[in-house]
């Protein structure tokens, strides 16, 4: 089975599905205590919907928007074009690492490091951690959201249902490019890298029911799938995820929460 995969994405049709995200990311905000002064890392920044209520919270701070997708962080650079607090880059988060920081943005470490609905398209989760533990600061505070275990099952399930049928089998039967982790063994990854103050819990937060189920389905959750798939075969595999959900299509998130500190 595949497992992860760095993907681009419909930056504007996602920006504008994207009202949930945006919802869940105030309460995470929430958690991560900020003076205003901070430099921050928005690890997964996406089209920065969520970067720029980071910037509200750091007035005289900057933020690091950090994407895997160009065409995210290029609908994102025209948000920001005019703010030089912002730096954006585009790179892979397992391969981000002190010295693409300190070319990109002049910095070698972050304050803080935030992320929202971006750990669970990443398959090594040591890795990831190992790698943003090195880029904080002593004392330096991990917030982050993704989905956990659990989260959108009869959306997952559907799509593997729809992906072992010909002719789509060829191309993605077992792909699963999402990794919906637990509490216990995202804890036990970041003491293991070196984190302290750890906590994690898996949440349940409120249904999403899409107006335009099919976009919302299309643009939200099939990018990867639709990226190997041949461009013929990508309106059937569509077709084919939406007759194997339940209807009225109801999406139940499971999201899974970690906040821990670098130490001193």
């Amino acid at each position: 089975m595949s497992r992860g995969t760095t993907t681009d994405w419909d930056a504007k049709r996602y920006d504008q599905l994207a009202a949930p995200q945006e919802r869940w990311a105030r309460g995470v905000l929430e958690r991560l205590p900020l003076e205003g002064t901070e430099t921050v890392l928005d690890a997964g920044c996406g089209s920065g919907r969520v970067t720029k209520l980071l910037l509200e919270k750091v007035p005289d701070g900057r933020v690091i928007g950090v994407d895997g997708s160009p065409s995210m962080i290029a609908l994102a650079s025209e948000t920001f074009a005019a703010d030089d607090r912002v730096t954006l880059i585009s790179a892979d988060l397992l391969g981000l690492e002190a010295g693409l920081l300190r070319r990109e943005a002049g910095i070698d470490s972050v304050d803080a490091v935030f992320s929202n609905a971006t750990f669970h398209w990443i398959a090594d989760h040591e890795r990831l951690f190992a790698r943003l533990f090195d880029l904080l600061k002593p004392g330096g505070r991990l917030v982050s959201q993704c989905g956990g275990r659990g989260n959108v099952a009869d959306w997952t399930e559907a799509i593997l249902r729809a992906a072992a049928e010909n002719p789509f089998a060829e191309y993605v039967r077992g792909f699963e490019p999402w990794n919906f982790y637990g509490d216990a063994e995202t804890a036990e990854r970041l003491r293991g890298v070196g984190f302290l103050a750890v906590r994690c819990w898996l949440e349940e937060v409120d249904a999403v029911r899409p107006e335009d189920p099919r976009d919302f389905v299309t643009v939200v959750g099939l990018a990867a799938h639709q990226e190997r798939l041949p461009p013929e075969l990508r309106e059937r595999f569509v077709d084919a995820v939406i007759e194997a959900l339940p209807q009225p299509l109801e999406l139940r998130y499971i999201r899974l929460n970690a906040d821990a500190r670098r130490p001193e």
